[in-house]
């Protein structure tokens, strides 16, 4: 059954998070030299340059450190680069400096260092005795060590620089009065009016379509809302390697196959020897290991970790008998039942008390001590309680939150003195024991039996015979792609076609084929035309594809744009059309020209501007509030259709002898983003200059 479990892993996509590791930004030498060395810089920020030797050598220390992708990396320490050189210019202008007691302030309210049990004492609280000593363990390292750590000293420097900067910049933040009053009667006043409207929607889109010279000219009128970095249309097909229904049936034939007895010529013997096929073999670990894509492995298994769609087959299969073949995760297998043990695997819960000395301990007790304490804990321990001690008393972070609990544990996954007393006792017990780790107060919570089923698995893969077959649907479509009819001659073979797919330089996923981060490097690349075509090999199959446009205008490419301009555009020439049918003075007059109903909206906000049954229409609900009583508004181009308006009623909200209220929420609402506006700000007024687009490889 471990052959089973192995496949399963094989199959999955294991995606491991891993935390900045404290030397992250530091350690790690190796400089990828990519097309790099052809440019001194990288790019600048406001005549200040970046250096493109170091910033690659930041690039790989994020890669290994952070266990992001090239481009991932590429971006982070772009933009923290850009922050870097425009918050320096800001420290500087402000004369802002750190001393020796802030960068304290900024350790001990660093996670990294707060949060870790070897910076902590007894209390749980920061030490700074323990750091102090850890520093000067660092410098005694050697060099590299202490160059390492003086590193991380800057970027904490940094760090507690732009804290001091942020506090200063929401300290500035101040709401008056008067903008307090507002916000209060946007909230508590209220509008009641008559309207007439005709939507949009009862206007055809063909008269009103939307050119791309228009979109493109709305944009350039718009030009920070629509900025964008470069970008590139690409179309491409995808020919996926598959096994075909033959090769499957080979394989599950060669499966069977292994079922039978087989005769083979013994050289020495001159004779032909009869070899047992799997289910009579006696040394089947052999058999398989000589047999199988997935060696033997002596793990017995719960019937809760067999495949679920085959685990009633399994699990009750007698001792010697075979089942399959079967398909599982793209292997066919035949699996023998070797054997049942009761017992195999045990569940059980432990409270760790470790001394000072102790592998990965923080503690500072002595081993004697570190005993009493176990010994102590075994006398308040029952069943009932454990969990609840665990919580409060073990000292392993891997189990202490759910209650010191491990659940199917096998042999040989625990240190054996653990091991032994929990396979060697009765579901229930209770009793300390002793590892290099230190005391464990433990609780034997149950056992389960446990199968052996040795299994033979052969992949179904591709024959060659397929991949030639692939191999040519691939050709033909890149022979067709240069003539410019990739997307017929993919659609004849069935193959996946994306069309006009927008890309941007750091860019890793495309649609339907995944992390293809080379295609979008291949696309940059200054080498690489409109109507250029390549095949990219990759394991499981070709993709061709096709650099359809190059965008470099700064501008958001006009088919994405389109998604936001032309409904704004096409409602602008829609309320052309109507308003040459609303041409009445009044409400009443209105409605008898465009056989359209008079509404009423009741006590309305400019805070919440809703209209029933149609939605949010803040001009029109704030034309409301600015017509006078009684009378009949103008034409508004609402965000739903074209409008006039009654006001019948405007109910003010009575004054307050203060608004304290409203400019303590007012302020704290803008202070949370008054840092990240401020620095969005310094980067639209900076000159930057990116000079990374075809470097990556």
């Amino acid at each position: 059954m471990a052959v089973l479990s192995k496949i399963r892993q094989k199959s999955a996509l294991l995606i491991a998070v891993i935390g900045i590791a404290l030397l992250a930004f530091v350690i790690g030498d190796v400089v990828r030299s990519g097309g790099a060395g052809s440019s001194r810089n990288i790019g600048s920020v406001n005549g200040e340059d970046i250096n493109t030797q170091i910033f690659q050598q930041k690039v790989s220390q994020a890669e290994q450190g952070n266990q992001m992708s090239r481009n991932q990396a590429y971006q982070m320490v772009w933009n923290t680069e850009v922050n870097n050189i425009l918050l320096k210019t800001e420290f500087e202008k402000l004369g802002l400096q750190i001393g020796k007691d802030q960068l304290i302030n900024v350790v001990k309210t660093n996670p990294m260092f707060a949060n870790s049990p070897e910076f902590q004492n007894q209390l749980g609280q920061f030490d700074m005795a323990k750091f102090n000593a850890w520093v000067m363990a660092m410098k005694q390292a050697g060099p590299e060590q202490w160059q390492a750590w003086l590193s991380y000293e800057v970027e904490l420097e940094k760090f507690g620089l732009q804290q001091m900067y942020n506090a200063l910049v929401k300290g500035g933040v101040y709401t008056t009065q008067t903008e307090a009053k507002y916000a209060y009667h946007g909230e508590n006043s209220k509008v009641t009016f008559d309207y007439v409207t005709v939507p949009y929607s009862t206007i055809n889109d063909d008269q009103a379509k939307v050119s791309d010279s228009e979109i493109t000219g709305y944009m350039q009128k718009h030009e920070n809302r629509f900025k964008s970095e470069p970008t590139r249309e690409l179309t491409y097909a995808y020919v996926e390697s598959t096994p075909s229904e033959k090769d499957k049936e080979d394989v599950k034939e060669t499966v069977e196959a292994f079922l039978k007895p087989t005769v083979q010529y013994n050289a020495e013997t001159k004779k032909n020897d009869t070899i047992a096929g799997f289910k009579a073999t006696k040394d089947l670990v052999a058999f398989i290991n000589a047999n199988s894509d997935v060696k033997f492995d002596s793990v017995y298994y719960a019937k809760k970790d067999l495949p679920l769609e085959f685990q009633e087959q399994l699990y009750n299969l007698p001792t010697g008998e075979v089942f399959g073949p079967y398909l599982f995760n793209d292997h066919y297998c035949i699996s023998r039942m070797v054997g049942k043990k009761a017992g195999a695997k045990a569940n059980a819960a432990h409270i760790l008390i470790s001394y000072a000395g102790a592998p990965q301990s923080a503690a500072t007790r002595t081993k004697e001590e570190a005993k009493a304490k176990a010994d102590e804990i075994l006398k308040k321990a029952t069943a009932a309680n454990f969990a609840e001690l665990a919580q409060a008393e073990s000292e392993d972070p891997g189990s202490k939150a759910n209650g010191g609990k491990y659940e199917d544990i096998a042999k040989g996954q625990m240190v054996k003195p653990f091991e032994d007393f929990i396979f060697n006792n009765a579901t229930g017990k209770i009793g300390v024991v002793e590892t290099d780790y230190g005391f464990h107060v433990i609780q034997v919570l149950g056992k389960s039996e446990g199968v052996q089923i040795a299994t033979l698995a052969r992949k179904v893969e591709a024959s060659e015979a397929t991949a030639d077959e692939v191999f040519a649907k691939a050709t033909n479509i890149e022979s067709a792609a240069t003539s410019g009819n990739l997307v017929a001659e993919a659609e004849k073979v069935n193959a996946v076609v994306q069309q006009n797919v927008t890309v941007r330089p750091f860019d890793e996923y495309l649609q339907a084929v995944g992390a293809r981060s080379e295609i979008v490097s291949w696309a940059f690349n200054k080498e690489t035309k409109d109507g250029d075509v390549k095949r990219f090999d990759i394991p499981d199959g070709y993709i061709i594809a096709t650099l359809a446009s190059t965008n470099n205008t700064g501008l958001l490419p006009i088919e994405e744009a389109r998604k936001i301009v032309e409904p704004i555009l096409m409602n602008e020439k829609k309320a052309q059309v109507i308003k040459q049918k609303m041409t009445a003075a009044t409400v009443e007059e209105v409605s008898k020209q465009t056989n359209a109903s008079i509404a009423t909206v009741l006590e309305v906000s400019r805070q919440n501007p809703l209209i029933p049954n149609i939605g949010n229409e803040p001009l029109v609900v704030g034309t409301a509030f600015g017509t006078a009583l009684n009378q009949n508004s103008k034409l508004i181009d609402g965000a739903n259709g074209v409008y006039m308006v009654k006001t019948t009623n405007v109910a003010l909200a009575p004054d307050l002898d203060n608004y304290n209220n409203y400019k303590t929420r007012t302020e704290n609402a803008v202070r949370m983003s008054a840092s990240s506006k401020v620095l969005q700000a310094l980067k639209e007024q900076a000159k930057i200059k990116d000079n990374r687009i075809g470097m990556i490889q």
